[in-house]
């Protein structure tokens, strides 16, 4: 494989997450115990949670129960080949991007990824840099994800929240927040009038799992609207029986 000793070149633009601020779910599907732990070391450098696969049976199990944002899916697999692990989940639904990953490189293997469903056909040897473009480009155009220093400002309404400079507006007036505060109000306002659970508010913003510390979530959610609901119509709502929601006055 071609300019493997240069994965720091592959992550030289900014970092893309899913549109919730979490970060970008990938599988890596190839029998070949060298070209996964490259693979997986050069997505996780760019952020992505990876989840790997040796052949096609682990690699249905794993997308079905990881539902990744992308699949790098090699077509020689020990057991069932890559298209019809594709094919198999395109059965069920499953609509996440595939780049088909091998040594075949004839029209007619690039036809047969496609014609099966794949979006995009990388052939070893390959340039690790190219890869991890190409993977982005169809992050991008699946529309589930967004730039970590693109478009910096979220705006709901007269709240808007600088996220490369921290700062916190409403109706232009300045809104300190402490960090938790600021993540909190950050998830929300990715989401707007989505209502959240208390689960997912944990999960994403103190990051374990839910148990028995949902008063955490209230405490901070009352912190928030005494800092911004202060200063207007109130924004952030309460849906009873399934979370909080965050949405523009009137």
């Amino acid at each position: 494989m071609t300019e493997s000793r240069h994965a720091p070149a592959a992550v030289a633009q900014p970092r893309i997450t899913r549109a919730d601020g979490s970060p970008i779910r990938a599988v890596v599907v190839d029998d070949e115990d060298s070209l996964t732990d490259l693979l997986s070391m050069a997505l996780r450098y760019e952020g992505w949670d990876v989840r790997l696969a040796s052949d096609g049976q682990h690699a249905l199990s794993t997308i079905r129960e990881f539902r990744p944002d992308v699949v790098v899916l090699d077509i020689m697999l020990p057991d069932i080949d890559g298209l019809s692990v594709l094919s198999r989940l395109r059965a069920d639904g499953i609509q996440v991007p595939i780049l088909f990953l091998t040594a075949k490189d004839s029209v007619d293997d690039r036809v047969a990824g496609l014609t099966v469903g794949g979006d995009d056909y990388v052939t070893k040897p390959f340039s690790l840099e190219e890869l991890v473009a190409r993977l982005r480009a169809l992050i991008r155009r699946s529309a589930l994800a967004v730039s970590t220093s693109e478009d910096s400002l979220l705006e709901v309404g007269d709240l808007t929240l600088d996220e490369d400079s921290y700062e916190v507006q409403r109706g232009g007036v300045p809104i300190e927040l402490t960090a938790t505060e600021f993540e909190l109000l950050r998830f929300l306002m990715r989401n707007p009038r989505r209502v959240l659970s208390k689960a997912q508010i944990l999960d994403r913003v103190w990051s374990y799992d839910f148990g028995g510390r949902s008063s955490v979530v209230e405490i901070y959610i009352s912190y928030l609207r005494k800092k911004i609901d202060t200063l207007g119509e109130p924004m952030i709502h309460t849906v009873r029986g399934f979370g909080y929601v965050l949405k523009p006055a009137g």
